[in-house]
């Protein structure tokens, strides 16, 4: 590996957000969100 190779691979690396996390939790919060949003936009009258 070269010296340009191993470079691009750290810059690759550090994306800032969870690499390893638990995939499960990301999505039921992500779901929580979608529905809070949602019982939010009926209950303001938006929809």
């Amino acid at each position: 590996m070269t010296a340009m190779n191993a470079a691009e691979n750290l810059r690759r690396a550090r994306t800032g957000g969870p690499e390893d996390g638990p995939k499960v939790l990301e999505h039921v919060l992500g779901w929580t969100l979608v529905v809070l949003l949602a019982v939010f936009v009926t209950q303001a009258g938006l929809m």
